[in-house]
């Protein structure tokens, strides 16, 4: 278990928490932390680093292309430890979450992973292809190295199934706000609050809420409900949409203007 997130929720006052995601080596290798920096200057919390995989089928086109042009950049699972390690030299100090998918952890053995990003400097995982019926050794060497599992949660997903989900988490849930891929969407899912309301029969822990969230309006709804709003693609859609040279201010920006009230910025 990562105190370190448990910590920010603890901490967060009464406000949602802000966790953003980036895809590891996006655009390229030497942007990728000083985007992490720019995300914790513009209040992000927790941070999702996407480690590069060549099927992500949770996520839109979006993200997809991001891991796309990483992996063809080389970045390899080594490559997102160094990542985590030289954003921390340079100062970062949220949490850091992992988020991807099991083929890569597998091929590199459940224990080295587990103990490597303990080492590195990161705090957990969020692994979107294991179940929680598969997932006891891994969550067995989370535990050994301090390391937080967060599992995902859709709104198809039975009660009883939530139930023995949430049951794998220690820090907070991932409540996916609708069926489908990652990607920007106009609105907010409208049953959200009644399958919170359901997620929350089967848990006390935090719950953030990401897929589809992209604007201010999006994450005040998302935040009256639950304990943190999560964005991906409309932070890789502003680095896209950046001038090359100013990547890392434009990505301060977006966040800045989506979660800030007006009076702080």
């Amino acid at each position: 278990m990562s105190r370190a997130i448990r910590d920010r929720f603890a901490n967060a006052g009464g406000r949602p928490l802000f966790i953003p995601y980036v895809t590891a080596g996006y655009p390229t290798l030497d942007d990728t932390v000083p985007i992490l920096l720019a995300l914790e200057s513009a209040g992000a919390d927790v941070i999702e680093i996407g480690v590069p995989f060549t099927d992500p089928l949770a996520d839109g086109a979006t993200i997809q292309h991001a891991n796309q042009v990483a992996l063809d950049a080389g970045i390899t699972f080594e490559g997102c430890l160094q990542i985590v390690r030289d954003a921390r030299k340079a100062g970062l100090t949220a949490p850091i979450l992992f988020m991807g998918y099991y083929n890569p952890v597998m091929s590199f053995g459940e224990e080295s992973v587990a103990a490597a990003v303990s080492e590195a400097g990161a705090d957990g995982f969020i692994m979107v292809d294991l179940p929680p019926e598969e997932a006891g050794s891994f969550l067995a060497a989370c535990a050994k190295h301090d390391l937080s599992f967060v599992p995902l949660i859709a709104p198809t997903t039975a009660d009883d199934r939530i139930a023995s989900v949430a049951a794998t988490a220690d820090a907070f849930v991932y409540c996916v706000s609708l069926t489908g891929t990652t990607g920007q969407r106009d609105a907010v899912a409208q049953d959200l609050e009644p399958f919170l309301a359901r997620v929350r029969r089967h848990t006390d822990l935090p719950i953030a809420v990401g897929f589809g969230i992209s604007e201010r309006e999006h994450v005040e709804q998302v935040g009256a409900v639950a304990e943190a709003v999560v964005i991906g693609s409309a932070i890789i859609s502003a680095i896209d949409a950046a001038d090359p040279s100013k990547r890392a201010q434009a990505v301060k920006e977006y966040v800045e203007r989506v979660t800030r009230p007006q009076s702080d910025r």
